[in-house]
């Protein structure tokens, strides 16, 4: 009884160092380790031990009698894996690293971003005896895209916060949550009281498409969609036209299907995830029946990943379909293309909410007035008008400048060298490599990044810091690790009341409040 990876999971190669029999790949160090879109368990040497559901932070792994319809698939992905990747080679165990020691008796480290990337690099730090790492954030709340980015109707994903947790719980490990960098402290004062500053900032804006229209109120980037229904407080209280029937997502990632999901989901359905209350209640009303998702690239250079448009194509009640396929693509090229060329095939269902999948279409203009009334697109050099209230653009992340820091316009990066961007100041996660990659990812990232930290370490090139204890003081309304985990039990006891993960608080004076009463300090305004 083999055990198969269901779907992109975290990749943070828990379960490959878990399994006795190494039948989890690709491994650390291997071709592929974090860029392919998921790890797969080969099932002829699979023993059913089991290592690896215990070690998984998100519980992608079952065993495949325990496989649902909707991930049968996953079997044979898993096997066919191995046809073209055999990994002949293996040893039992054979990808456990040495631990790497360092004479230091101490050494602070500030980390800016609280997301996967800071804290998989708190992690990796907090291994070394005489560490103390702060974890800085402008939120309130930690762990990035994880808490903000991942769509609520994947909350297996979001499991992953069980491994964050075990990192907080280390000592010294600290939080300075609603502290922005640039305004309440400032990147001199974390070098003057750090040996050395890690920055994982992410990429916190999108890209623009550079077309008439883009302006126009209904009109609006995916990357604020998302965090509006994960309760961002920053965009938790704007305003989404849902009164129109239909809706168009341009782009063809992950986070377009996300979008078009939670666009054409059951509202009872979204009602037992962590979907922000406000959000849900829009949503209870809208009147969109129909999301279109435009990608300028054919079904082959789709960006989405497989598991992904699997999990699409096995969604209850909602007719997924692709429109206009290419006649020149072979519908068996790929595993993507087969799955894509079975939706073209469909029928469709009277009644049903659809989500449309286009390729090889351009936007050319957002149309309306005051407000959006649809888009003007360009297929193989025909022009057509789509009808739609609402648009949004999903076509990447982009990071904004580090004050400090070099910058590369073209890349959206900071420049490095293996996460060093001189000694004392480095990066890792989005703001090393650019937006790329899985949760998991950010692990081997923040590995290398301390490595070359540590490098710098013996080498003597980190200067002792000369101010305070950084662990302590900040501004009056830092947020640190009790008035997280306040916020956090908090919200996680409100969700065990309605049957769900927990119910979000999205604003942020009720984030603070919250957080001051684990210190028993009064409000603000007293």
């Amino acid at each position: 009884m083999p055990y198969v990876v269901t779907r992109s999971c975290c990749a943070d190669a828990s379960c490959v160092l878990a399994c006795p029999v190494n039948c989890i790949h690709p491994a650390p160090g291997e071709p592929g380790f974090g860029q392919t879109e998921m790890l797969y368990v080969d099932p002829r040497t699979c023993v059913d031990c089991g290592a690896c559901t215990s070690a998984c932070p998100v519980d992608a792994l079952k065993p495949h009698t325990g496989l649902t319809p909707a991930e049968l698939p996953f079997l044979e992905l898993n096997r066919a894996y191995y046809d073209a990747h055999p990994h002949e080679d293996r040893t039992p165990m054979a990808l456990v690293p040495a631990q790497r020691r360092t004479s230091a008796a101490e050494l602070w480290v500030a980390v800016v971003g609280a997301g996967p990337a800071g804290l998989f690099a708190a992690d990796e730090l907090l291994r070394y005896p005489g560490v103390t790492v702060t974890v800085h954030d402008r939120l309130p709340t930690p762990y990035g895209l994880a808490r903000a980015g991942v769509a609520p109707d994947h909350q297996d994903t979001k499991q992953v916060a069980r491994l964050f947790r075990t990192v907080e719980s280390q000592p010294g490990f600290s939080y300075r949550l609603n502290t922005e960098i640039g305004r309440d402290l400032h990147h001199e004062d974390l070098v003057r009281d750090h040996h050395a500053v890690i920055y994982a900032v992410g990429a916190a804006t999108d890209r623009r498409l550079g077309i008439d229209g883009e302006d126009l109120p209904g009109s609006a980037s995916a990357t604020d969609f998302v965090a509006w229904y994960n309760g961002h407080p920053d965009h938790s209280a704007t305003p989404y036209a849902l009164d129109g029937e239909r809706a168009v997502v341009i782009g063809n990632g992950n986070v377009a299907l996300d979008v078009a999901r939670v666009l054409t989901a059951d509202p009872d359905t979204l009602a037992r995830t962590d979907i922000s209350d406000r959000a849900l209640a829009a949503l209870r009303t809208s009147r969109v029946r129909e999301v279109v998702v435009l990608g300028r690239r054919g079904p082959a250079e789709a960006a989405f990943t497989l598991p992904e448009l699997l999990a699409l194509a096995a969604l209850d009640g909602v007719d997924v379909l692709v429109q206009g396929w290419p006649a020149d693509v072979p519908p068996d090229a790929t595993p993507k293309i087969a799955v894509l060329a079975e939706l073209a095939a469909r029928t469709p269902v009277a009644g049903r909410r659809r989500i449309v999948l286009r390729f090889r279409t351009r936007p050319t203009r957002i149309l309306g007035d005051d407000r959006v009334t649809g888009l003007t697109v360009e297929t193989a050099g025909a022009v057509e008008s789509i009808e739609a209230s609402l648009v949004l653009r999903a076509i990447g992340y982009r990071a904004r400048p580090v004050p400090g820091l070099p910058f590369d316009e073209t890349t959206g990066t900071v420049p490095h060298e293996r996460g060093r961007v001189r000694p004392g100041v480095y990066v890792a996660g989005w703001i090393k490599r650019g937006p790329q990659g899985f949760i998991g990812t950010n692990k081997s990232c923040a590995q290398e990044t301390v490595s070359a930290l540590l490098d710098d370490l013996e080498a003597g090139l980190l200067t002792a810091p000369t101010g305070g204890d950084p662990a302590s003081g900040g501004h009056p309304e830092a947020v640190g690790l009790d008035g997280w985990r306040a916020i956090d039990e908090g919200e996680r006891a409100a969700g065990r009341r309605q049957g769900r993960p927990r119910v979000k608080l999205v604003d942020r004076e009720e984030l603070l409040a919250t957080a001051r009463s684990a210190s028993g300090r009064p409000p603000a305004s007293s």
